[in-house]
C-alpha cells in the first residue's frame, strides 16, 4: 500500500486517526466528533466533494489538533475553546509545536528510564 504525501488532503477517517480520535473499544476513528466540531468551529473548512465526502488540508488538521488539545487535554468547554480561538490569544504554530515537543520529551524520558532500569538490573545481577 502506498503512503500519502504529507501535504495531501486526508479523508475524515485519516484526519481522525492523525488527531487521535479513536474509539477505545472498537478501535475505529471517531469521525462523528469531527463533524460536530465542524458545526461549532468556523475555522474548520474541509473540502466537501462528491457524495459529501470531506477532505482535510494540513491547515485544517493543525486546527483540529489545537481544538483536540484545548478540549481533551486542557479540559476546556466548547465555548471556552471558541473564545480562545477567536480571540487570537493562541498562536497556532507555537501551541502545536509545544505540544509536539512535550510529547517527544515524554517519550525521550521514558526511553531513558527504560535504559537506566536495564543497566541497574545488570549491575544487580553482577553483584
Amino acid at each position: 500500500m502506498r503512503k500519502k504525501n504529507k501535504i495531501a488532503y486526508k479523508t475524515i477517517s485519516e484526519a481522525a486517526v492523525e488527531i487521535g480520535l479513536i474509539n477505545r473499544i472498537n478501535k475505529k476513528p471517531n469521525t462523528h466528533t469531527l463533524r460536530f466540531w465542524e458545526k461549532n468551529f468556523k475555522q474548520i473548512k474541509p473540502k466537501i466533494l462528491f457524495g459529501n465526502r470531506r477532505y482535510y488540508s494540513k491547515d485544517d488538521i493543525d486546527i483540529l489538533k489545537l481544538i483536540f488539545s484545548l478540549l481533551k487535554k486542557q479540559g476546556m468547554t466548547i465555548s471556552g475553546a471558541k473564545r480562545a480561538l477567536n480571540s487570537g490569544s493562541i498562536n497556532l504554530d507555537q501551541k502545536i509545536i509545544s505540544d509536539i515537543k512535550g510529547e517527544n520529551f515524554k517519550k525521550n524520558i521514558k526511553n531513558k528510564v527504560k535504559k537506566i532500569k536495564l543497566i541497574l538490573s545488570k549491575i544487580k545481577k553482577e553483584n
